[in-house]
C-alpha cells in the first residue's frame, strides 16, 4: 500500500511544520549523501529554517567553502569573493577609525588636563632646592 498524495502548501500548525521540516531535512541530507556516494558527485546543500537557522551539508572530503570556491571558478561568478573583499575593506576601515578615535580621545584628555603625563615629560624638571 502506497502513501497518499499530499497537497503542497504551507503547513499552518507550527508544531507539525517543525516536525515536517526536521524529517524532510534529514531525508534531503540522506538523498544528497546517496547521490554523492553512488555517483561520485560533489554535492553541497544549504538550508535556512523558517526562523533563519542555518543547516548545511557537504560531502567529504570537501568543505562547503571549497565547494563554493569551485563553483566560483567554474562559473566565473565572483559574488562570494567580492563579499570577502568587502569584509576586508570594512575591517580595515574599522581599524582605522578605532586608531583615529584613540588619538582623538588622547588629545581630548590632554586638552582637558586629565592626562598631564605627556606634558610633564616634555618640560624640564625643576631642580630640587636645599632647605
Amino acid at each position: 500500500m502506497g502513501r497518499g498524495k499530499i497537497e503542497i502548501k504551507r503547513i499552518e500548525n507550527a508544531t507539525s511544520r517543525q516536525v515536517s521540516f526536521s524529517k524532510r531535512r534529514a531525508g534531503l541530507r540522506k538523498k544528497v549523501h546517496e547521490l554523492a556516494v553512488l555517483c561520485d558527485a560533489q554535492v553541497g546543500v544549504v538550508i535556512f529554517s523558517g526562523k533563519g537557522k542555518l543547516f548545511e551539508f557537504c560531502n567529504p572530503p570537501l568543505s562547503m567553502m571549497e565547494l563554493i570556491h569551485r563553483y566560483e571558478i567554474t562559473t566565473g561568478n565572483t559574488r562570494f569573493q567580492e563579499t570577502d573583499r568587502d569584509d576586508e575593506q570594512m575591517l580595515l576601515e574599522i581599524t582605522r577609525l578605532r586608531n583615529e578615535n584613540e588619538q582623538l580621545e588622547a588629545s581630548l584628555r590632554r586638552h582637558t588636563g586629565e592626562d598631564l603625563s605627556s606634558v610633564a615629560s616634555g618640560r624640564a624638571q625643576p631642580a630640587a632646592t636645599a632647605a
